[in-house]
């Protein structure tokens, strides 16, 4: 890690008479136009869409004082000293070029927000990663809450952080912020120092939006930027460990790894069915502190374990004791569509795991089960399916396929796992998940996993993963009837 000390940007920003422009209305575009003109900017919003949403989003901004451009999102307005992008604009739109010819900063809602933080605000402990944000941010969120702090789960996870570090009612007076960061937000973030931060995993996903694997993990890796305490990284993924190197932090900072394995000193890891922290201990040379059993991990799968692992590490990075680890893993409880237990049907198990949108999550979700029928399918954003299927054909006894683009794991299983029985629904309307329940249930066995982990991202025939997921549970209930 870089040694070099990073002065933090809390001071507070003087936006009084500063011409703002606003990228991008909704979740985000509309508090943070609503923030600068209550500061004292001159704000202009300018949004590509021109429907009846923006328009109203316009109306209650207009009302105000603010100037919107709908329908005008390439533009640089005249006179702009700043933007403030919605985290979803991607870096090559015309108005970020013209704003880099010109010398105008752009920053995000989370860099907007950080800037915006008063002398005594709250510490943030941050989480990024391809996969297990959410998860590991309301764990995390458990664990200091069960330690007796103030604390909320914000960020990507959906509450704005404006709400949080602006003092709104419920976020008034926090000990500590969990705070989950996408990578689009961290692009866009380039002050942003936290207490501690972590990487989950690394792999391929956004590259569209990024360009490359390595801006995708540059910009990941931004979350590191200035640690005081402790850079958070997952042993199994060197990726992660070598953007602490890269990292410019705090001195005193530590590189604190976690791993499902035996850990080394400097490491939180497993023993024998037991967590146990081997880097915030006296001698850690010598000795571990016992943190929660395995069991104590709700559901108990390895990917979740090291999610767990990562929310004990930053939460043992800002004091908190191994009892309120415990208490917190226990007291939690997972969001919809992750590794969610359906029902037993004649001794199969059925569990969904809609919010396997991508390879990666596939992967970690198969690796939990040790005999599968495996439903799969939906749009693959440019993914390939040839190294998911190679690690986890030997726990499949079947695969049934949905979707858009079926055919690329269709190809995938007829390459590395020949011997798989597939059945192939040519079709996309959201019936189809009852018909692929039954099919599966035609090929499982008794002691069997009935794993709904699509890979694939919904919107061919679902709003949204949770849709998805809704309907793979109706189609179980429907096999109880």
């Amino acid at each position: 890690m870089g040694s070099g000390k990073v002065t933090s940007s809390s001071e507070l920003f003087d936006f009084q008479g500063k011409h703002v422009t606003v990228a991008g209305l909704g979740v985000s575009g509309v508090p943070a136009a609503k923030v600068l003109h209550a500061r004292g900017a001159v704000v202009t919003v300018v949004n590509d869409g021109d429907d009846a949403r923006a328009r109203e989003q316009a109306a209650e901004l207009e009302a105000l004082g603010i100037t919107v451009r709908l329908g005008d999102g390439a533009s640089l307005p005249e006179g702009t000293e700043l933007i403030v992008t919605a985290p979803g604009w991607k870096p090559d739109k015309p108005l970020f070029l013209a704003a880099e010819k010109a010398g105008v900063p752009v920053w995000g809602d989370v860099e907007l927000a950080w800037r915006l933080r008063g002398p005594e605000a709250a510490p943030w402990l941050a989480v990024t990663g391809t996969n297990g944000k959410t998860t590991t941010v309301q764990m995390l969120a458990s664990i200091l809450k069960a330690a007796g702090l103030r604390t909320a789960a914000v960020g990507n996870i959906g509450v704005s952080l404006l709400d949080a570090v602006l003092g709104e009612e419920e976020y008034g007076d926090l000990d500590v912020l969990a705070v989950e960061l996408s990578s689009y937000q961290l692009h866009w973030a380039p002050s942003l120092r936290a207490h501690s931060a972590a990487v989950l995993n690394l792999a391929p996903d956004h590259l569209d939006w990024h360009g490359s694997m390595e801006a995708y993990a540059r910009d990941k890796g931004r979350i590191y930027e200035g640690n005081r305490v402790a850079c958070v990284y997952n042993v199994e993924d060197k990726a992660t460990e070598d953007l602490v190197r890269e990292a410019d932090v705090e001195e005193g900072c530590r590189a604190i790894g976690f791993t499902l394995g035996t850990p080394a000193p400097s490491q939180l890891g497993v023993v024998d069915g037991i967590l146990v922290d081997r880097a915030f201990v006296e001698n850690r040379q010598k000795n571990a502190q016992e943190l929660a059993e395995v069991s104590d991990v709700n559901p108990p799968a390895p990917h979740n374990i090291a999610n767990a692992l990562a929310a004990a590490a930053l939460a043992r990075a800002f004091g908190v004791p191994a009892q309120a680890v415990r208490d917190g893993l226990k007291a939690f409880r997972p969001d919809a569509h992750r590794i969610a237990h359906v029902a037993d049907i004649d001794a199969v198990a059925y569990v969904d795991d809609s919010k396997a949108t991508n390879t990666h999550a596939a992967e970690a979700s198969l690796a939990s089960y040790e005999s599968i029928v495996w439903i799969a399918g939906g749009l693959a954003k440019g993914a390939t399916f040839d190294e998911l299927v190679a690690k986890s054909a030997k726990r499949l006894r079947g695969a049934v396929l949905i979707g858009a683009d079926r055919a690329l794991i269709r190809d995938a299983l007829a390459r590395h796992a020949p011997e798989v029985p597939v059945v192939d629904l040519d079709r996309t309307d959201t019936e189809a998940m009852l018909q692929a329940v039954r099919e599966a249930k035609r090929l499982a066995q008794p002691g069997d996993t009935v794993l709904l982990a699509p890979a694939c991202a919904s919107m061919d025939m679902f709003t949204n993963y949770n849709q998805r997921g809704d309907a793979f549970a109706a189609a179980v209930r429907e096999l109880e009837a």
